[in-house]
């Protein structure tokens, strides 16, 4: 790896900038992301099709891309999210890429990394802490503590904790049921990757609801006064991680927000500093384009004013077999993956319907036939759009190259970038729109306890917000075993919950919840160290 002051200089940034944390990782002072520069690269968003649980490889995609484009003499930066440790305990195993397309220091990142998300886990307890002592020192404010709202966070798989009771005991507070989200999933996370400085995150933070008192008024974090605490500890984690890519091309990672119960995408700082000073910006965005894509196009360009410029579609073999409805979908199967392109087509549908010129990358995998191969890229040419095989994971940036040159002849080409829904929509109009335009369903039922929520989201003037849709990953539904393209289904809405300092309302759809559990044989039972300090296992 480079010295991270290298990394920097290849970037255009002037080290005085940098606050190291050891030789090969740094995070960027304020002064070089405050205010916001102007956009003066291209803005790439890599999203995917309908992924299988082991996911499609985005992230491999995205830092492939970035490598691509140095090797072709561009100025490039990939700009990923940071991997929580419920997915590298859990199925992934890591989340810095992989094989020959991976952001270094990859052991590093993907074990907490700089703290970031140990500080934000840290003020979202505090904020929790604070709650729980107002109500038992009195309740001054009058808070309602079955109306409270505020989970507690950790950034870990534990589905033991998604429904609690606190303050057991005549001693430790008011009893109360309560439950946990991971740390990905809090409403910290959303604000600080939405926030423009410290400023802002203050205004945000003060603007949580935590609940609602005695006669039914918001309780807000600012009236608990600990919103300057809660900002301190969130003072370094505001700031972009600087690393670089295994071939030294530059990466910033900040911000780790899930694509499927939250919005995302790595923080609008990052990316705000990434196309001041590059010339092509990768961002990743989780999940699908029904999940990250929509939220980027509906919540982000919103928050952030950013221009995209083209969208790369990644695409597997395997995923194709899966939706195709192959009973063994690690084997060749060129039947399934014809009928799984219908999957892939509504995606490519989607990726048009926010204004963006489309890629498909098609990520090859070991066991992936020619004539699967041949399929696809068929498929693409049908449908008017550019396709080219990936090798990154075995050949790094070489193996992008053929891609990253339809990235560049896209960007020429250009996008219109627009969003699903207007702000001035109400919150079921929003809903629908993005149901029957993004997901492909007929319509929308309420539970009697969401349509309440709705009500009180009107009440509390937070209907102009945007959606973040918290659904299953695993189909344009809200049913995980709906695979393909489904059709002709109603999505049931469970709960609409206001993040009012993140700036959105939260729709919980079907099953989905925000605590996830860890697998039968999760990833934690490959992990080790050695005897000597190296780890092993995290990929």
């Amino acid at each position: 790896m480079k010295p991270i002051a290298d990394v920097a200089k290849d970037l255009g940034l002037d080290s005085r900038y940098l606050i190291p944390y050891g030789e090969f990782v740094a995070k960027v002072r304020p002064e070089a992301f405050q205010p916001w520069p102007p956009q003066r690269g291209r803005l790439v968003l890599v999203t995917g099709m309908t992924p299988t649980p082991r996911g499609e490889g985005k992230t491999v995609t995205s830092v492939g891309i970035a490598m691509a484009l140095s090797r072709l003499g561009h100025r490039a930066v990939a700009c990923i999210r940071q991997p929580s440790l419920g997915p590298v305990f859990g199925v992934k195993g890591g989340g810095a890429g992989g094989g020959a397309a991976t952001i270094e220091p990859m052991q590093q990142i993907n074990m907490r990394f700089t703290g970031d998300i140990d500080a934000m886990t840290a003020a979202h307890s505090l904020l929790a802490a604070m709650i729980d002592n107002h109500i038992f020192q009195g309740n001054e404010l009058q808070i309602d503590p079955a109306s409270v709202t505020w989970p507690r966070a950790l950034d870990m798989n534990d589905r033991a904790l998604r429904e609690v009771t606190v303050g057991l005991g005549a001693k430790n507070g008011v009893p109360r049921q309560s439950r946990f989200v991971i740390t990905a999933a809090s409403e910290i996370m959303a604000i600080v990757c939405l926030s423009r400085d410290y400023a802002d995150l203050k205004t945000r933070l003060g603007r949580i609801i935590i609940g609602y008192d005695a006669k039914g008024e918001p309780v807000r974090a600012s009236d608990l006064k600990c919103v300057g605490a809660m900002g301190a500890l969130l003072k370094e984690a505001m700031l972009p991680n600087l690393v670089q890519t295994g071939e030294g091309t530059p990466a910033l990672v900040h911000g780790g927000p899930f694509g499927n119960i939250a919005h995302g995408t790595c923080s609008l700082a990052s990316m705000r500093l990434g196309l001041s000073l590059a010339d092509y910006l990768i961002v990743e965005a989780g999940f699908a384009s029904d999940l990250g894509a929509e939220k980027f196009v509906d919540i982000v360009t919103r928050a952030g004013g950013l221009r995209v410029d083209m969208a790369v579609l990644v695409v597997t073999i395997k995923a194709l077999r899966y939706h195709g409805g192959a009973s063994h979908w690690e084997a060749p199967d060129a039947g399934a993956v014809r009928v799984g392109l219908d999957n892939m087509r509504k995606h490519l549908e989607n990726v048009r319907l926010y204004g963006l010129t489309p890629v498909v990358a098609v990520n090859r995998f070991p066991g992936d036939s020619d004539e699967e191969l041949r399929i696809v890229a068929e498929a693409c040419a049908s449908e008017g759009v550019p396709s080219a095989v990936s090798t990154v994971y075995a050949d790094g940036g070489g193996g992008s190259e053929e891609l990253a040159r339809l990235v560049v002849e896209a960007c020429r080409r250009g996008s219109s970038c627009k969003s699903v829904y207007g702000l001035d929509q109400s919150v079921e109009g929003k809903i629908e729109q993005v149901v029957k335009e993004v997901y492909g369903g007929r319509g929308v039922e309420y539970t009697d306890a969401a349509r309440e929520d709705l009500m009180r989201v009107s009440r509390l003037g937070l209907s102009g917000n945007p959606i973040c849709v918290a659904k299953t990953q695993f189909s344009f539904s809200d049913e995980p075993g709906k695979t393909g393209r489904p059709r002709d289904f109603i999505v049931t809405v469970r709960k609409v919950e206001p993040a009012a300092g993140a700036g959105f309302n939260i729709v919980h759809m079907g099953q989905i919840v925000t605590m996830p559990g860890l697998p039968k044989h999760p990833a934690a039972e490959n992990i080790d160290i050695s005897d000597g300090g190296a780890i092993t296992g995290v990929f």
